[in-house]
């Protein structure tokens, strides 16, 4: 055999184990990938704020547990979602705070829809639409319109569309008013005479009226918005979308209507 042959010989043959091993390595590679693919991530665990006292969308049972429409509607949609969260009771300003700077994934609180918020939050699709109320104590009879309200002072909720409400009215019928961070406490206000009234979402007020709290509204519903759940802008797409897919199930099953029959009665 010629030199020439020889070299030729060896360098195929060099080729052909080079080509095994190369081979031999495709394989194991693809099956340290394929077993990379096959473990799964662990899921992520959302906090998620809301408001302390907005029964009967959030608020405390006898037993301490936070229980109401959103909260309801929540956990039913995180387990058809599949998704864990841990919730954070914080006050609903707290709560939006909370969200805007980064230490909340989202936001359920009868939180309204408007074109400022927009600005800030991305939500969901609407999940139940709402309008503002003025209340007065029960056994006030001076109090039935705006009207009544001039020269006098009025309770409002920190952040609500009611508080929004009464700010865009109260130079017009000429009262003032003075804010609260919780509904309870300005409830209080208007019960013991502080104040003559206050501004509030209509079922948020008529389930404290039913449960007991002395006031009366005296007023038809204004046209509100309607409430959705509030991720940052731009962030925790996935959540929104998981949101929404899980109101649309609920919807479909009835869940839903169930959640508001218990807490809502006609």
């Amino acid at each position: 055999m010629s030199l020439f042959k020889k070299v030729s010989v060896t360098a195929m043959a060099f080729a052909m184990v080079m080509g095994l091993a190369a081979c031999g390595g495709s394989d194991a590679g693809s099956a340290d990938s394929a077993e990379a693919t096959d473990t799964p991530t662990e899921a992520k665990n959302y906090i998620i704020a809301t408001d302390t006292t907005f029964a009967p969308f959030e608020f405390q049972n006898e037993a301490g547990d936070y229980v109401g429409i959103d909260l309801d509607l929540l956990a039913a949609i995180a387990e058809d979602q599949g998704f864990t969260y841990e919730l954070k009771p914080l006050g609903f300003n707290a709560a939006v705070q909370a969200l805007e700077a980064g230490q909340a994934d989202a936001v359920i609180a009868g939180m309204s829809i408007t074109d400022e918020r927009k600005q800030s939050f991305d939500f969901s699709e609407p999940y139940f639409d709402s309008g503002v109320v003025m209340g007065v104590a029960a056994d006030n009879e001076e109090v039935k319109s705006y009207e009544d309200l001039a020269g006098k002072t009025v309770a409002i909720k920190i952040g609500t569309e009611g508080a929004a409400f009464a700010e865009s009215i109260k130079d017009e019928y000429g009262f003032s008013t003075v804010t609260f961070d919780d509904s309870s406490a300005m409830y209080m206000d208007v019960m013991v005479g502080n104040s003559v009234a206050c501004f509030e979402d209509y079922p948020v007020m008529g389930y404290s009226i039913a449960q007991g709290v002395e006031l009366k509204m005296v007023t038809d519903m204004e046209q509100g918005s309607s409430y959705g759940f509030a991720v940052g802008k731009e962030k925790n797409a996935e959540l929104l979308e998981m949101f929404n897919a899980g109101l649309a199930n609920v919807k479909e099953s009835g869940k839903y209507q169930e959640i508001l029959d218990l807490y809502i009665q006609k």
